[in-house]
């Protein structure tokens, strides 16, 4: 019987010894490289604080257009755009859906006018932060995919809202220090506001901030948002 604990091993060809090792080192550079489920950043705090931690910025409208910013896209592909989208969410009565998304029927209640409306040609869907200030507050530094996110945000219930046509177009592009709702859904709009500024990281300006400083000293309310 041959003596198998005597008999010497032949070597390991180097080639292969540095290939295994390369592959050991590899794998544990992978473990210590790759990151757990990503979690996306919230950002809570008191309104005050809120307003107080906006970044603030000179606004530029240089170079804006409303359609950098493609907007009523359906995203999931259910055969409604945002605008039905946002109907459908924010009804008070449910409206019946017909081919294409066809809406009819349904209430809605439009905060900036404090009135309900019973037909969706009544309302628009209002970005909380208008394009034009969001392109004067960052987004002119955005690529096309981002701004188009920011149009259509449904991430955010306060991004996006149904109001009445008419209310709408008088606030246009105006900022708080321009233009408010109601006295009793002014910190709900403050809130809102503010709450989409931080979501995109967009800034202020120094009148806008005054405006929000002051309106936020008499609202309790909490600023609780993604970030994207």
């Amino acid at each position: 019987m041959s003596n198998l604990s005597a008999r010497p091993h032949a070597p390991r060809p180097t080639s292969t010894l540095v290939t295994l090792l390369s592959a050991v080192l590899l794998a544990l550079a992978g473990l210590v490289a790759v990151p757990g489920p990503a979690h996306a950043a919230t950002y809570t705090a008191s309104l005050s604080r809120a307003v107080a931690d906006l970044p603030g910025a000179t606004e530029r409208r240089t170079g804006y257009d409303r359609s950098l910013f493609v907007h009523w896209v359906d995203a999931d592909g259910d055969g409604c755009d945002t605008r039905e989208e946002v109907l459908l969410a924010e009804a008070d009565a449910a409206p019946r859906v017909g081919a294409g998304c066809a809406i009819s029927g349904g209430r809605w209640f439009s905060y900036y006018d404090a009135t309900s409306y019973t037909a969706a040609s009544s309302l628009d869907i209002d970005h909380m932060v208008p394009l034009a200030e969001a392109w004067d507050s960052g987004a002119s530094g955005w690529t096309s995919a981002r701004r188009r996110a920011f149009a259509n945000d449904l991430g955010y219930g306060g991004s996006l809202v149904a109001v009445s046509a008419a209310t709408n177009r008088a606030k246009g592009d105006q900022d708080p220090a321009e233009w408010m709702p109601p006295a009793g859904y002014r910190c709900r709009y403050v809130t809102e506001w503010v709450s989409v500024k931080h979501r995109w990281r967009l800034s202020v300006d120094a009148a806008e901030r005054r405006a929000l400083t002051s309106l936020a000293s008499g609202c309790s309310q909490t600023v609780s948002v993604t970030l994207y």
